[in-house]
């Protein structure tokens, strides 16, 4: 089982960043984490993403980071100056491949690392997938590791149930395509996603049995949308991320709580750390939601039209690492 439980100052921060503006988004991370430490957090969560958002747009095949980088310095000295474990995710390069990569950072500047098993919809035209478990010793306790919509997919709960005393999770859950044409049916689209993303954190929680922290983003989020699978043909977008920024107990109680309207910013709270009884069998079904709907048909459009891109960059030594001094503002 595990440690003895202790409560803990917590935080979880929304971020309302810039598409392919890493400075930008380091300087505007460090400031929340800076104030999540300052009001006495020894455990904070950020973003999915947090070095930038993720939307069809051909920069980002130069907004990777190698493993040693400027943001894993930030948090490694954040960690360190408030005595504090760090996660959320950025995209990272290795041996020629890119990932959705989640660190975690200890006070001792301990590193560890989980991969994103499956890239979401656009999210294909930038990373792979990764293989590991998710599950992360630390020095306070065993930490399990989930990536926006890895938190809706059973294959989660099923590896991570009754193993872990924290949940830290990250999303950059977005709205709908937010077409003309579409708008009727987004409007009932757009409501249920929010129900759905309000819920998720919760419900993942329950199925696995441990407190959760889970950081989200906020803000417009304009460019463009992939159209036909295995070309580049696109069309714009203009959605809206959906924050939900929350800090949830062992008993699933949100205890803290940041709506997307609410901006950028953080919550704290104080949670006991420490595992206990699932309260939600896992359903037999690939999703936890029983169903998608629009969604779903996105997904697998999405996925298709991200892989190509994705591939076409590859051959075309359009992966690359982010170039600091070239896209430092003159």
């Amino acid at each position: 089982m595990s440690n003895p439980r202790e409560t803990k100052r917590v935080a979880a921060v929304q971020m309302e960043a810039r598409v392919a503006d890493i400075p930008f988004n380091l300087a505007h991370a460090e400031k929340l984490i800076d104030e999540a430490g300052e009001k006495g957090a020894r455990i904070i969560a950020i973003p999915e993403f947090f070095t930038t958002r993720i939307v069809y747009d051909e920069r980002l095949f130069a907004c990777s980071l190698p493993p040693e980088n400027p943001a894993v310095d930030l948090l490694k000295a954040k960690a360190a100056r408030y005595n504090a474990h760090i996660g959320g995710s950025y995209l990272e390069m290795r041996d020629g491949d890119v990932y959705n990569t989640y660190i975690l950072v200890e006070p001792d500047g301990t590193v560890h690392r989980h991969d994103k098993d499956l890239p979401t919809m656009v999210e294909n035209a930038f990373y792979v997938g990764g293989c590991d478990d998710g599950l992360i010793d630390t020095s306070i306790g065993a930490v399990g590791a989930a990536v926006c919509w890895e938190m809706i997919r059973t294959q989660t709960p099923r590896r991570l149930r009754g193993k872990v005393d924290l949940l830290m999770t990250g999303s950059h859950w977005w709205s709908g395509p937010g077409w003309r044409i579409t708008r009727p049916m987004e409007n009932d689209l757009n409501a249920g996603n929010m129900r759905m993303m309000h819920k998720t954190p919760g419900f993942l929680a329950s199925l696995i049995g441990a407190p959760l922290l889970h950081a989200g983003h906020t803000g417009l989020l304009e460019g463009q949308f992939l159209t036909v699978p295995g070309t580049r043909l696109t069309v714009p977008t203009r959605t809206e991320l959906t924050g939900e920024t929350q800090i949830i107990d062992r008993e699933g109680t949100i205890i803290a709580h940041r709506k997307a309207e609410e901006g950028a910013g953080v919550i704290v709270g104080d949670i006991e750390i420490g595992r206990s009884e699932p309260r939600m069998d896992i359903p037999d079904r690939f999703w936890t939601p029983p169903k998608l709907g629009y969604a779903g048909l996105l997904w697998h459009h999405q996925n298709a039209a991200g892989k190509y891109a994705y591939k076409w960059a590859k051959r075309h030594g359009r992966l690359r690492t982010y170039d600091f001094g070239k896209n430092a503002p003159a």
